[in-house]
């Protein structure tokens, strides 16, 4: 299973390696099949009676790379479609320098199955790239969902039945193919696929020239399947393939990188407004000196659900806040500012931490159509005496640094604000000493995951508090995340990773 997770996460790269090979082996073989002594003739030969296979292959290959890092379901069907074309091309370069070879016969025939059957998942692939990218819709997208995979297993067992049985086609003894009377029987699937997809097409609500793009696929291969009079197998037929391919890819792909660009440029201003939410500047209190505290947010993505946040509720009590809303993105981002908002205003009337959860939840509630929730802990520092009053809200446990070493302090915690009305939240205090600190931090730190799938881990987390337990909180928060980012190594962030660190030093 392991190994599967890896070869999916990695698949454009295994992709982008078959498509080049399938371009070398059409290159290489040129020089195996025209191997005169004459470097430069070799060369000219290939140019005129390879050069089909030769560009096609590496303008697939070229097609390829150009949407290799686009991790949407529409980029997949598009590099799929691709590994088709290179395949197909491949196959077809083979076929006809091996053809009319009586002693390669069984050869041939196995290389005509495999060409049916790469142009056969060719179209399917194609439907689902134009099914992705314009959005089909309506009774007509219904029917071809579940007929499109039936008569490709239907049209494919057609085909493999003459490996028994000379149903659509046979290699005669000069190793020639020849279609049988049966043979209309491969191209039920590619009318029906063609008409229904290029109906979907016309009646998408897209731009013309995207749908234009999308007809150049169904029309070009079939001008010139009746300009060649239908002849299996010719190069010419790929050609007219990586044209459309390259038409689509100018024209959607362009307009897509224009829509995601816009996307970016939004998500950015998000990014922004949510950073300027947080408070940013340290030292935060410069004018205090009876504590240190640093913080610091990191999102998966550009606009991530944690929060933190630290003020003044009066002269004599600082309140500190960390949450984790449940998603990511931009829904969390919204829930995240709501949720900090209503905290801190709570917070800010005196009350007890567990009375600022009860009615944080309370207001939550009301107003969560969406169900989402936030675990959220609240620590009220008294700085006269060193005694925070602390709630959880189905949050992570703290880290308490006391006596020389940092230690999982296990406290007391509820459910989730948002997840349930009505709730009554506990509190408790912990009594900090001069040169005391307290480390909170969102599930983005323990459940951070290596290549292997493996979390980082609280065990993980607490021998990095200790790498220099005396350090300062900006140190401490450093030496963390430099022990995550080392054992992460290359694999993606896929949590947000939030880390508040509050040194009590003492009236």
């Amino acid at each position: 299973m392991e190994q599967i997770k890896k070869i999916w996460k990695n698949s454009a790269v295994y992709g982008m390696i078959f498509v080049v090979a399938a371009a070398l082996i059409t290159y290489v073989m040129v020089f195996v099949v025209y191997n005169d002594e004459n470097a430069l003739e070799r060369m000219l030969t290939m140019m005129f009676d390879c050069g089909v296979d030769v560009i096609c292959a590496i303008i697939s290959a070229a097609l390829y790379f150009g949407c290799m890092k686009q991790k949407e379901d529409w980029a997949r069907a598009f590099r799929t479609l691709n590994v088709c074309v290179s395949a197909g091309l491949a196959v077809n370069f083979l076929y006809w320098y091996t053809t009319s070879i009586p002693e390669l016969r069984i050869f041939v025939f196995n290389l005509t199955i495999l060409s049916k059957l790469i142009d056969l998942w060719m179209i399917y692939f194609f439907y689902l790239y134009m099914k992705r990218t314009l959005g089909f819709e309506g009774k007509i997208a219904n029917i071809a969902k579940k007929l499109f995979p039936i008569l490709l297993i239907a049209e494919s067992v057609v085909i493999v039945v003459n490996i028994y049985y000379p149903l659509t086609f046979f290699i005669d003894d000069a190793g020639i193919y020849q279609a049988t009377s049966l043979s209309v029987l491969e191209d039920i699937y590619l009318i029906i696929a063609s008409v229904i997809t290029a109906i979907l097409i016309i009646r998408s609500d897209n731009p013309k020239g995207q749908k234009a793009a999308g007809m150049t696929f169904i029309c070009l291969p079939l001008l010139n399947y009746a300009t060649v009079g239908g002849t299996f197998g010719n190069a010419s037929q790929y050609g007219m393939i990586l044209v459309s391919l390259i038409i689509m890819y100018s024209i959607i792909f362009s307009n897509k990188s224009s829509k995601l660009a816009a996307t970016q440029n939004e998500l950015n201003m998000a990014t922004q407004i949510q950073a300027s939410m947080l408070p940013s500047i340290f030292p935060a209190f410069p004018q205090r000196d009876e504590f240190d505290l640093y913080a610091s947010m990191d999102p998966a993505k550009e606009v991530g659900g944690d929060f933190y946040d630290f003020f003044m509720i009066d002269d004599d009590h600082l309140g500190v806040v960390i949450a984790d809303v449940s998603g990511k993105g931009v829904p969390a981002a919204l829930f995240m500012m709501i949720s900090k908002t209503i905290v801190q205003n709570f917070a800010m009337l005196g009350i007890s931490a567990a009375e600022v959860l009860t009615k944080a939840n309370d207001a939550i509630c009301a107003q969560n159509k969406m169900d989402m929730f936030v675990t959220t802990w609240i620590g009220i520092l008294e700085l006269s005496t060193g005694k925070m009053n602390c709630a959880s809200a189905g949050h992570e446990y703290p880290a308490l640094y006391h006596d020389g070493k940092f230690e999982l302090y296990k406290d007391k915690r509820k459910i989730a604000l948002g997840a349930r009305k009505n709730r009554q939240y506990i509190d408790y205090d912990i009594q900090l000493h001069k040169g005391d600190k307290l480390f909170v931090y969102t599930d983005g730190v323990p459940e951070a995951t290596d290549s292997n799938d493996e979390l980082f881990g609280t065990d993980r987390m607490i021998d990095a508090l200790n790498i220099k337990p005396e350090a300062n909180p900006k140190e401490i928060l450093s030496q963390v995340r430099a022990s995550v980012d080392e054992f992460v190594g290359n694999a993606v962030q896929f949590d947000d990773l939030t880390m508040v660190c509050v040194e009590y030093r003492g009236a």
